[in-house]
């Protein structure tokens, strides 16, 4: 009987690293591989080197491997990819960038926030939004201004992830921003705080001109946790859009809005069947006795999912 060992043994790095010197790319782009899968954060200074091979097919797979660690290091070494001239070795440093969970390393990403290439903000500012570090602030801040708008869209998710109060009137403007991605960032970026004002300015973003912006702020508004957004929500039930209207209803069922049942009710007759699951799961959040007779009406809805969601909130609401 043949045995077979639990688990894969690779060759020592030493013995790897030979491999990158080979004349052959594709053994190149195998040692680079088995760099990563050694685990070794000592494989990292040679991924390094291999963003310099002549090969593409090297280098990509190199940012590629770089994923798998983390650390100043690694991102020093990405912040070289950033910069490759071919733009799918330069989109895999940002994803793998993207990845890095150590605070620590962002000190070599912060001076790429003011490079000359639009790609290179962004992707340095989308790596520093899940740092967290509080000397991202100040430049991501000053990004909010910056002429491209995927930079100001990454900006924007740097200072809401840093949720510190006294941004709020510099994210607030952004709600204004003439492109439709940032405002649809800015909307989803206040939600870290219960604030009149903030509710007031999502508010105005349930009139936007782009229903996706207008989606974003009805799902936000919930997590401002504040009963004066419940008229806005309830407005929102009107929306062209049913997208703007289903996050509406999942909004109000958050927020326990009792005054909304009868505003969310019409929703369980409504042809497409999201909406109506919605409005049920919402119902029974907001466990109104108001919505049992409604409630038990549906009972017989033809999705599967609706009728599951009505006897969950039937159930809810009897048990009070």
């Amino acid at each position: 009987m043949q045995v077979f060992e639990p688990f894969e043994t690779f060759d020592e790095i030493d013995d790897i690293v030979q491999k990158l010197a080979d004349p052959d790319v594709s053994t190149r782009r195998v040692a680079v591989i088995d760099l990563a899968d050694t685990a070794d954060p000592a494989a990292v200074a040679h991924l390094k080197r291999a963003l310099g091979d002549e090969a593409r097919e090297v280098r990509l797979q190199a940012a590629i491997a770089l994923g798998e660690f983390d650390g100043p290091e690694t991102a020093e070494a990405l912040a070289i990819g950033l910069v490759d001239a071919d733009r799918a070795v330069a989109e895999a440093a940002a994803d793998s960038l993207a990845e890095l969970k150590d605070p620590d390393g962002a000190d070599p990403i912060l001076p790429m926030v003011e490079h000359d290439s639009a790609f290179v903000r962004g992707a340095a500012l989308r790596a520093l939004k899940e740092l967290r570090r509080e000397e991202s602030l100040k430049p991501a801040l000053a990004c909010l201004a910056d002429a491209d708008p995927g930079v100001r869209a990454q900006a924007v998710g740097v200072v809401g992830y840093l949720k510190s109060e006294r941004t709020l009137p510099a994210l607030m403007a952004m709600l204004k921003d003439e492109d439709a991605s940032v405002r649809r960032t800015v909307a989803g970026a206040l939600g870290f705080t219960s604030s009149e004002i903030v509710a007031e300015a999502l508010a105005q973003s349930l009139k936007d001109a782009d229903w996706q912006v207008r989606e974003v702020a009805a799902e936000t508004l919930a997590k401002v946790k504040l009963t004066a957004a419940v008229p806005m929500l309830v407005a929102a039930l009107e929306d062209d859009y049913w997208q703007v209207r289903q996050k509406a209803i999942r909004s109000l069922g958050k927020l326990g809005a009792w005054t909304a049942v009868g505003a969310i009710v019409p929703a369980l007759d409504h042809d497409i069947s999201n909406l109506r699951k919605e409005a049920a799961a919402a119902l029974g959040e907001i466990a109104s006795p108001e919505a049992l007779g409604p409630l038990e009406a549906h009972l017989d809805d033809p999705d599967p999912d609706v009728r599951k969601n009505i006897r969950w909130a039937i159930g809810q609401i009897r048990s009070l």
